[in-house]
C-alpha cells in the first residue's frame, strides 16, 4: 500500500514537472515571436515580404496548429518545425533586419533564443 502510494506520489510529481516544463516552453516560444514581431525586420514566406506583425501572426497560428498535433514541445523544436521553412512549399523563410544581412529565419530565431536563454532572470 505504501509503495503504492509512492509510485503514485511520484507519478503526479512527473505530471506537474511536464506540466511546468510545457508552460515554460510556451512561454519562451511565444516570447520568441513577440521578438520578431517588436524588431523592424521583414519576413520573407514563400517568396513574399512581410512586415513583423504579419509575420508574428503568421508564426503564431503555425505555433497554435503545431501545438494542437503536438509536434512543438519546445522552442528548438519549434524553430526547425515551424519557424524555419514553409510547411506547404519547404522553401526556407528568410529575416531582413536594418543594417543586417539578409538570412535564413532559423538562424535569426536560435540566435534570439541563445541571447534570451543568456540573459540574467
Amino acid at each position: 500500500m505504501a509503495a503504492a502510494l509512492l509510485a503514485l506520489a511520484a507519478c503526479a510529481a512527473t505530471t506537474q514537472a511536464g506540466a511546468a516544463d510545457a508552460g515554460a516552453a510556451d512561454a519562451e516560444i511565444r516570447a520568441l515571436i513577440g521578438q520578431l514581431e517588436g524588431s523592424a525586420c521583414r519576413f520573407q514566406r514563400n517568396g513574399r515580404w512581410h512586415d513583423a506583425r504579419q509575420a508574428q501572426a503568421h508564426l503564431l497560428r503555425k505555433y497554435d496548429a503545431a501545438r494542437r498535433r503536438g509536434l512543438s514541445p519546445d522552442a528548438e523544436a519549434f524553430i526547425e518545425h515551424a519557424a524555419s521553412r514553409s510547411s506547404l512549399s519547404g522553401r526556407a523563410y528568410r529575416v531582413a533586419c536594418p543594417g543586417q544581412a539578409e538570412r535564413n529565419a532559423g538562424e535569426w530565431f536560435a540566435e534570439r533564443l541563445a541571447a534570451s536563454r543568456r540573459a540574467p532572470r
